[in-house]
């Protein structure tokens, strides 16, 4: 069971920048693809973006390409989003997942975070 913790989010203008942090319980955290997802209030969840297991693949949705970028540190097992150029657009929860491929769909995810909720004001 890998769990997951999600860290840095909060308020922000449009245009500023911030970081958050999952942090996975798992020792074998290497094993695992990681994924971002992100939520806004009375949508659907989006995927934002995905790192393959040694973090040599990185994927992005077109809405967030060229403004987010996603790193893991395996000997620390974390996973970090950093945002940039955020739009209040941007806003949601958003939650980190590991599975055991790289795919934008939620359902291969199989560990999920509680979510850290990031808001960016126009």
């Amino acid at each position: 069971q890998v769990q997951l913790v999600e860290s840095g989010g909060g308020l922000v203008q449009a245009g500023g920048s911030l970081r958050l942090s999952c942090a996975a319980s798992e020792r074998t955290f290497s094993n695992y693809a990681m994924a971002w997802f992100r939520q806004a209030p009375g949508k659907e969840r989006e995927y934002v973006g995905a790192l393959s297991r040694r973090g040599a693949s990185t994927y992005y949705a077109d809405s967030v390409k060229g403004r987010f970028t996603i790193s893991r540190d395996n000997a620390k097992n974390t996973v970090n989003l950093q945002m940039s150029s955020l739009k209040p657009e941007d806003t949601g929860v958003y939650r980190c997942a590991a599975g055991s491929q790289v795919t934008t769909s939620d359902r291969w995810y199989d560990y999920w975070g509680q979510g850290t909720q990031v808001t960016v004001s126009s």
